[in-house]
């Protein structure tokens, strides 16, 4: 069977042999009890990488993020602010509204992320006679589109927020392609009250997510996962590809990161105009600016050489997501029939 390389997102990858044998050789015993090792294991090893207390296995970045929603959000009415584009706003069912009556006040922002000028902006203090939904949490999204939020604007926001006696979760989904060392990772963790990181994107496990804050926060967040149905028996199956993902695939993102600024290096020349800056593992092509070859056309004569391109969200956008599976055979044919477009 001839190769395929999928770059509509990063949770194309299937596990590796060495993935699945950890999977195969997990102990395992009853989460729900506590008792699972390796999901002891794994929510221990996050949370210390994070540098908080304690850490929640769960079944998706979506369920993480809901869960810390539901665990900051206690007293409704209460809004939270948010990027306009961010994934707890667009791309949740309406999640925060759902199951935590809480109003969403998506900002757009002056740049690309939120600076603390958008935030101070939209920022709702008391209920102005009963009329408003005060603001109690602040989600922010690391990265965003593959590009990175400022350490120095989480900072300034956090602070901000935290001095408004409100608090602050991250969607780190891909905070491991912002932060590659454990240096990073903890940085960013502790400018923030609650953070989600995903195993799926980007990390290459079949399923999972984790949960990170202080200990009397997790505890009242497993309570609410049982609520939601998010409770598990033997997952440590589970918690042993994360395991392995961040001894073994975590290493290999700033490698991923040149490729994908290769693939954008050798677009930008043919025509092909970025809609967003390449920090990470995304190349996000605009697909309304005029080029010598469309994205369409482009995308078409990818697939009958194995490569699945699409616009996955967003038909303004081509979103090309690289991972460790994405090889430099795929980069070199993508360049080689762009270039073969552009040249007819």
């Amino acid at each position: 069977m001839s190769q395929t390389w999928d770059l509509r997102s990063d949770t194309a990858t299937t596990p590796t042999a060495d993935m699945l044998s950890a999977m195969v050789s997990a102990q395992v015993g009853d989460d729900v009890l506590g008792e699972d090792p390796t999901v002891n294991t794994l929510e221990q090893t996050v949370a210390r990488l994070c540098g908080h207390e304690s850490a929640l296995f769960c079944v998706s970045s979506t369920m993480a993020n809901q869960l810390a929603i539901r665990t900051h959000l206690c007293n409704p009415p209460e809004s939270l602010l948010c990027h306009w584009d961010s994934h707890i706003f667009k791309y949740e069912s309406g999640g925060a509204s759902l199951h935590s009556q809480a109003q969403m006040i998506p900002i757009k922002p002056s740049a690309i992320n939120l600076t603390v000028d958008d935030i101070t902006g939209h920022f709702i203090q008391g209920n102005f006679l009963g009329h408003r939904a005060p603001t109690h949490l602040v989600a922010l999204e690391n990265t965003l589109s593959g590009v990175i939020m400022p350490i120095e604007d989480v900072r300034e926001i956090s602070e901000f927020t935290r001095n408004m006696g409100a608090q602050v979760h991250m969607d780190g989904s891909r905070l491991w392609n912002a932060a590659t060392t454990d240096k990073e990772l903890c940085e960013y963790a502790g400018l923030v009250d609650s953070l989600s990181l995903c195993l799926s994107k980007g990390m290459g496990c079949p399923v999972g997510a984790l949960l990170v804050g202080s200990r009397q926060f997790i505890d009242r967040a497993r309570h609410f996962r049982k609520a939601f149905g998010g409770g598990w028996r033997q997952a440590g199956i589970l918690a042993a590809a994360g395991l392995y993902a961040i001894e073994h695939v975590w290493p290999t993102m700033p490698n991923t990161h040149m490729q994908a600024k290769r693939l954008a290096q050798g677009l930008e020349p043919l025509g092909y105009v970025l809609a967003l800056p390449v920090h990470t593992n995304m190349v996000m092509l605009d697909t309304t600016k005029s080029t010598s070859v469309s994205t369409e056309v482009l995308s078409q004569a990818l697939k009958p050489r194995g490569i699945i391109l699409g616009a996955v969200y967003e038909e303004s956008y081509l979103r090309m997501v690289l991972h460790h599976q994405i090889n430099d055979e795929c980069i070199d044919i993508i360049l080689a029939v762009a270039n073969e477009l552009a040249a007819k």
